[in-house]
């Protein structure tokens, strides 16, 4: 089943920027040229947008072969397609990873077992209910990311789409 999405980078350094082109096209199937401007909320830093279509799963291998770098900031979007829910991904080398399930209104799903289970250990002393909660729906990724996403308003998008 054929989808879509977005890969955001909002800052790799000069000498990552290559390197991003690379590992995406290694999870794309195809070249990837990304146009990179600069990022003015990080001095240096540099910045893409890639809209991409492919399989389902196309947004995990980008996040995958993206995720673990440092001095790198990106999110992935894939949308819903037949049978398939949609995804968001948000890396920060601070925080690492963010993975959710998105529904058809970009709305995120979170599991009822983890929300028991958040409900459980809020319960018995061990967590903050509202902090976990905020961490299921990506809260501490969207704040680091905010101002890198101000930052590119106005930016070029180019869409590539990968022969399936």
């Amino acid at each position: 089943m054929t989808t879509r999405g977005v890969l955001y980078v909002h800052a790799a350094t000069p000498a990552l920027c290559p390197h991003v082109e690379w590992a995406a096209a290694g999870a794309l199937g195809v070249r990837v040229s990304l146009d990179w401007t600069p990022q003015p909320a990080q001095p240096g830093a540099f910045r893409a947008e890639l809209s991409w279509q492919g399989e389902a799963g196309t947004g995990a291998r980008i996040a995958s072969a993206l995720r673990g770098w440092l001095h790198l900031r990106f999110e992935v979007t894939e949308e819903p397609s037949g049978g398939n829910e949609g995804a968001r991904y948000a890396y920060t080398p601070a925080l690492g990873i963010f993975h959710a399930v998105t529904g058809v209104h970009g709305d995120i799903m979170i599991p009822e077992d983890r929300i028991k289970a958040a409900i459980v250990q809020a319960a018995s002393g061990e967590i903050d209910l509202e902090e976990e909660l905020c961490r299921l729906v990506g809260k501490p990724w969207d704040d680091e990311l905010e101002s890198f996403r101000y930052a590119g308003d106005g930016a070029p998008v180019r869409w590539l789409h990968q022969v399936v």
